[in-house]
C-alpha cells in the first residue's frame, strides 16, 4: 500500500507477518471455517434463499469458498482497502467460480461502502472491526446497506486478545478503538441491529489464549469458567430490524 493511500482511510494494515498469516491452514481452518460454522448456527431466522453477502474486509479471499458452501449465495462482494490482498482475493473468486459464478471486488473504505441502499442479505465481517479507526461509521454502512431483515453476521477477537504481548509483538493494531465482548455487543446495539442471548457466542479457542495459547489447561492447571474470564472473542448474528 503506498503512503498516499494510507493516509486517506483510518485503519492499520496488517503486518507482513500478518499478511502471511492470513494464507496459512491455521488460518483457514481453526479461525475462519470455525467462526463461519458457528456464525451459521447463531442465526435464529430462516437463512435467505441465494443471498447477496458482502464480505466486508475480505482480505485474500479465503473466505469466498467457505461462504459459498454454507450460505450457497447468489452473488458475493468482496470489499477490502489493502489492494495487494485484492490481487490474492482475484485468484481465490476465480477458483470460487464454479461455487458461485457472481464474485465481485471492490476497492474500498468499509466506512464509505459505494453500495446501495437494501443491497445485502447478509454482511460478513469476520477479524475486521479491530483494524477501523472509524468504527461506528462503518457499522452504519453495514446497516444501510442490509436489506431490512438483512443479517449482519459479526465475529471479533476483544481487546483482551488484542492487547495481549504476543499479538501487539507480531501485529498492529490501533489500540484506542479495542473493545470487550460487552463494548462490541454495546456498540451493535446501539447500531440499530437487534440480537438475543442466543444469537451470541463467546468461543474460548486456543489461539485466542495468547498469553500461553492453552497450555496450562492442557497441563490441568487452570480451568477458566465463563464470567470469571477475560473474553477474547466475540460472535454476533444480529438483524436489521424491517
Amino acid at each position: 500500500m503506498s503512503s498516499s493511500e494510507s493516509s486517506t482511510v483510518p485503519f492499520v494494515p496488517e503486518t507482513a507477518f500478518g499478511t502471511w498469516f492470513l494464507r496459512t491452514h491455521t488460518w483457514e481452518h481453526h479461525v475462519l471455517r470455525v467462526a463461519i460454522n458457528d456464525l451459521k448456527d447463531l442465526i435464529g431466522t430462516p437463512l435467505p434463499v441465494a443471498p447477496v453477502i458482502v464480505d466486508v474486509g475480505c482480505g485474500q479471499g479465503i473466505s469466498f469458498r467457505l461462504l459459498a458452501e454454507a450460505f450457497k449465495p447468489r452473488r458475493i462482494v468482496g470489499i477490502d482497502f489493502h489492494e495487494p490482498s485484492l490481487t490474492l482475493a482475484a485468484a481465490a473468486a476465480n477458483a470460487c467460480r464454479p461455487l458461485v459464478a457472481d464474485i465481485e471486488l471492490m476497492h474500498g473504505d468499509c466506512a464509505q461502502l459505494s453500495l446501495p441502499d437494501a443491497s445485502a442479505d447478509i454482511v460478513f465481517c469476520h477479524q475486521t472491526f479491530h483494524h477501523l479507526v472509524e468504527q461506528e461509521r462503518a457499522l452504519a454502512e453495514f446497516h444501510r446497506v442490509l436489506k431490512p431483515g438483512g443479517i449482519l453476521l459479526f465475529a471479533e477477537s476483544t481487546d483482551a486478545y488484542i492487547k495481549s504481548w504476543v499479538i501487539r509483538l507480531l501485529f498492529r493494531h490501533p489500540m484506542q478503538v479495542q473493545k470487550s465482548a460487552d463494548g462490541y455487543l454495546d456498540m451493535l446495539r446501539h447500531g440499530g441491529f437487534r440480537f438475543g442471548k442466543h444469537n451470541i457466542s463467546l468461543p474460548y479457542l486456543w489461539w485466542s489464549r495468547a498469553k500461553d495459547f492453552g497450555l496450562l489447561e492442557r497441563l490441568g492447571l487452570y480451568r477458566p469458567r465463563p464470567g470469571k474470564r477475560r473474553e477474547t472473542l466475540v460472535n454476533v448474528a444480529a438483524v436489521k430490524p424491517g
